[in-house]
């Protein structure tokens, strides 16, 4: 972990951040008062970032790489809630905000680099920057509705459904997320994933 003032490929990484989907419309002084506070994060596949359970979280913009968001039960079973990758942003804003644990991992995909920052730095942030606040919590509802549609997909569509669905809304990350992951995201064995691919499904 590197503060970004302190990295040396600051440069790259400040425009990196001006394609996030929270922070595109930020003022260049604004810009700067956020990155003063903003610490280089790389993970390797299989890394937690957070940790299910926690109160001590954190904001994340993602670089590059995928991220997941999963929950398990006692057992270790898991469940993936949602995939991001570059240009998005991973968050426990709702449980912070809420005063409860953070209800979720958040765990990397592929290898990846984050921006991150504490989470009640984020908010503090954000209350002194209410057009920043208002991209940042659309998003926050929007991937909270993601989320919601993608569990209804479980319950109601078939195999071939639910890999048609994801393609359709998620044609860039087919190739690019671990046949396993896509394959639990999806609620599907490994094996009927690749027969469908066969097919032409995916």
């Amino acid at each position: 972990m590197t503060l970004l003032e302190n990295h040396p490929e600051k440069n790259i990484i400040r425009l990196q951040l001006r394609e996030n989907v929270v922070l595109k419309d930020l003022s260049d002084s604004e810009r700067a008062e956020l990155e003063a506070h903003l610490t280089v994060v790389d993970g390797n596949k299989g890394d937690f970032l957070l940790l299910q359970g926690v109160r001590d979280m954190t904001q994340y913009f993602i670089l590059e790489g995928i991220l997941k968001r999963v929950v398990s039960n006692p057992e270790g079973k898991e469940m993936i809630l949602r995939f991001a990758d570059e240009n998005d942003m991973e968050t426990s804003y709702a449980a912070l905000r809420l005063g409860t644990p953070t209800p979720y991992g958040i765990v990397c995909v592929t290898k990846a680099r984050v921006l991150t920052l504490p989470l009640k730095e984020w908010i503090a942030f954000l209350n002194r920057h209410p057009d920043a606040k208002e991209h940042f919590e659309y998003a926050v509802m929007k991937g909270m509705s993601e989320i919601m549609a993608h569990t209804i997909t479980l319950h109601l569509l078939d195999a071939p459904g639910r890999v048609h669905r994801f393609m359709r809304k998620h044609p860039d990350l087919a190739d690019r997320i671990p046949r396993k992951e896509l394959a639990s995201y999806l609620n599907l064995s490994a094996e009927t994933l690749s027969r469908l691919r066969a097919k032409g499904k995916i």
